[in-house]
């Protein structure tokens, strides 16, 4: 492994073209630890959480955060990853779900995630405002399903490679690459994109034989590839006591009062990070006030 992960954020022909490529080995290992996830829902959670960082990457303000939910008609249930600019949390219905390999001996994502279904980005601006968009889920194997999403609901033609390397309970490699055409960009230069594209098909494999610097290098030359910012990425949930509490006062007083009743106190645990945080009933009559 590298010291970090990182995201690139690449800049291709003088600005005809922006790329993504980052390693996020140690950040989909982390889930894995916590959610004590099969091969399957690592490499489908770890595909998750890198494309969304890539979203988060995009946002502006601090304060602002993306959340990428998948919902799709396999048994792994409902996906979701929350992320900001470097950070990322994500989640399963059930994430101990295990299936057998592919004919090709790959982990099978598109049947733990379903081939059909809705993939739903929501970008938090701040202030209370959102923006809210849809796709179709085409595959399940979560790459061509946020292609989709950008070319569907952001009008922007994009190309995706997400890809996690596990052997066992160890990842041994995962990350991503986005590439972006802007307008106006000439049709010669998508061609050489295009050409070029099967170098990018596994990329997690590509990762084990050279860094994400020298890839770039190798993928993009002759393109004048040049990296504009490096943002580390790591696993981080932000819940708190306090957020909770306001979980537990949002279920309304006749739910709180029911809860009180039992004189057993509450335990809510997070799903992001498996923290659990334990309220007496004396602790749950103080929030009544």
């Amino acid at each position: 492994m590298t010291d970090r992960d990182e995201m690139l954020q690449i800049d291709l022909c003088s600005g005809q073209v922006r790329v993504m490529l980052c390693e996020t080995t140690r950040t989909v290992q982390k889930c894995a630890d916590i959610h004590e996830t099969s091969p399957v829902c690592t490499a489908a959670l770890g595909r998750l959480m890198t494309g969304t960082l890539m979203l988060g990457i995009m946002m502006k303000g601090d304060d602002e955060s993306v959340t990428v939910t998948m919902k799709g008609d396999g048994p792994i249930g409902t996906l979701v990853a929350v992320a900001d600019h470097g950070a990322v949390k994500a989640c399963a219905d059930y994430p101990q779900l295990d299936l057998p390999l592919r004919a090709d001996g790959k982990l099978d994502v598109g049947t733990a995630v379903g081939h059909s279904g809705r993939m739903s980005v929501i970008k938090d601006l701040g202030l209370k405002k959102q923006y809210i968009g849809q796709s179709e889920i085409v595959s399940g194997e979560i790459a061509m399903d946020f292609a989709n999403y950008f070319t569907v609901s952001e009008q922007q033609p994009s190309l995706v490679a997400l890809g996690v390397l596990v052997n066992g309970e160890t990842v041994l490699k995962a990350g991503g690459l986005l590439i972006q055409p802007l307008p106006g960009c000439p049709d010669e230069i998508i061609d050489q994109l295009e050409l070029r594209s099967p170098m990018f098909a596994d990329i997690s494999r590509e990762m084990t034989f050279a860094p994400i610097e020298q890839l770039c290098e190798d993928w993009f030359r002759g393109l004048d590839p040049v990296i504009l910012e490096r943002t580390p990425l790591e696993y981080r949930c932000g819940c708190s006591r306090e957020r909770m509490e306001k979980a537990l006062i949002s279920l309304g007083k006749n739910d709180l009062d029911e809860i009180i009743r039992d004189d057993r106190g509450a335990e809510l645990v997070c799903h992001f990070c498996r923290r659990k945080y334990f309220f007496t009933t004396d602790d749950l009559k103080k929030l009544e006030k």
